[in-house]
């Protein structure tokens, strides 16, 4: 009997002290922060993945994710600058960066978390699109946007211990009522613009060439000139080298008969090879000289 008695009293024991363990024991996982509390208080944050203890039935463990979170905001109606209204369909990623303030402000409470960040988001939309054209926010939707939205959010969600990861837009666009008045206005703008540009092209490229035409009958100009000057300087340099080559009486009677028997020459035509000159011809006196 006293041995019975013995082994419920041990397993009684054995089992207040797996209970007891059971509540000192704190398994914290990669992915999440361990919160310990204490009458309601923070008293303890592990961050670090890993088991650790705390005082068991009075202190509280609560879990808190430790990774990038998502959250889906609502398709909402937003109105730009111009008076256009636009549907905006965006989504935040985000993270907890301090538990302590997380819980403090939020009571560690995801909904809450979300609660806060769907109206700070949806404000900061609203605030930038309402500060820009149609035309300038459907431009802006390759990241320009999202990232002035992000910036125009700032460290708001700080003070509730979250980091705001970053703001990214599924869909930015116009009423389905308005699309195509809106394309087809945008299409007509952009032929216009581009209309423009090739007239002023064109308008450079005649000018351009009526430049370059200019240009090119001064160096005609310049070039004939140059070659007309160059052409006297060769008959000048030819008549110097002729006159002292024949600069004697007898060379210049060479000369003279040279040039007599070059114009009998240029008189003889055809088969006739006859040469007929009267003697007061000056071809004459060259034949007829002693």
């Amino acid at each position: 009997m006293k041995n019975r008695t013995k082994a419920i009293w041990l397993g009684v024991i054995l089992l207040a002290l797996v209970i007891v363990w059971n509540s000192s024991m704190v398994v914290t996982y990669p992915n999440e922060f361990t919160v310990i509390k204490q009458f309601g208080k923070i008293v303890g944050i592990r961050k670090e993945a890993g088991l650790s203890v705390k005082v068991p039935f009075i202190q509280k463990a609560e879990k808190i994710e430790n990774e990038v979170l998502l959250y889906d905001l609502a398709v909402s109606d937003v109105m730009t600058k111009d008076k256009k209204s636009m549907i905006a369909d965006c989504f935040v990623l985000w993270r907890i960066s301090d538990p302590q303030k997380y819980t403090q402000t939020l009571s560690a409470q995801k909904s809450n978390a979300e609660f806060r960040i769907d109206t700070i988001v949806y404000n900061s939309l609203k605030n930038v699109i309402s500060s820009l054209s149609q035309e300038e926010v459907i431009s802006g939707r390759d990241g320009e946007l999202a990232q002035t939205i992000k910036d125009n959010i700032g460290t708001t969600l700080e003070q509730y211990g979250i980091t705001l990861l970053a703001v990214e837009t599924k869909s930015l666009d116009l009423p389905d009522e308005n699309k195509e008045a809106v394309y087809e206005r945008m299409i007509s703008e952009r032929n216009n613009i581009a209309a423009t540009y090739k007239a002023e092209g064109e308008e450079e490229a005649k000018e351009i060439s009526n430049k370059t035409k200019a240009e090119i009958i001064v160096m005609q100009s310049e070039a004939d000139a140059e070659a007309e000057e160059t052409v006297a300087k060769g008959e000048a340099e030819y008549m110097r080298i002729l006159s002292e080559a024949y600069n004697n009486q007898e060379k210049a009677d060479f000369y003279l008969f040279l040039r007599s028997l070059d114009a009998a020459k240029a008189t003889m035509t055809g088969n006739n090879k006859t040469l007929i000159i009267d003697e007061s011809s000056p071809i004459a006196d060259i034949f007829y000289q002693n």
